[in-house]
């Protein structure tokens, strides 16, 4: 069973916490965390993506980015990604966590989620309604 779920992304600012917050909304008895490969470590989640999520009813406002490490890959039984690219960053900080590392997407027609940051609020929207379909996928299989 999976309990402890961590989701990835590059700067941990965007997508990742906007997947992380909306499922913690739907699967309240997992622990849930994200990070980022190339984090803005001590970074608050982007302004537009925290408005974004606001609009849809998720609060980002205590989201603080943190680093993917070895140790985090380890504590986790799944890990999510928001890119193909995203699991060989993941294999190359953690080599032991391949096999339980997926896109999050997955159920979603194994779709990449694009990164919106620094573009417009559409690319925003349309990254959040992608986070949304897939974490709404994975709460029906965890």
């Amino acid at each position: 069973m999976f309990n402890k779920i961590l989701v990835v992304c590059v700067g941990n600012i965007c997508r990742s916490p906007s997947g992380e917050y909306l499922l913690k909304s739907l699967l309240p008895n997992k622990l849930i965390d994200s990070a980022g490969v190339g984090a803005l470590v001590g970074k608050p989640a982007d302004k537009m993506a925290t408005q974004v999520a606001s609009d849809n009813g998720i609060d980002l406002t205590d989201h603080i980015a943190q680093q993917l490490t070895r140790e985090l890959c380890q504590e986790y039984d799944l890990i999510l990604v928001m890119e193909k690219g995203h699991i060989e960053a993941v294999t190359s900080i953690a080599p032991e966590a391949r096999g339980k590392t997926m896109l999050f997407g997955h159920w979603i027609g194994q779709k990449d989620i694009p990164d919106p940051y620094r573009q417009s609020r559409e690319a925003f929207d349309f990254a959040y309604q992608l986070i949304k379909e897939s974490a709404e996928s994975w709460s029906k299989k965890l």
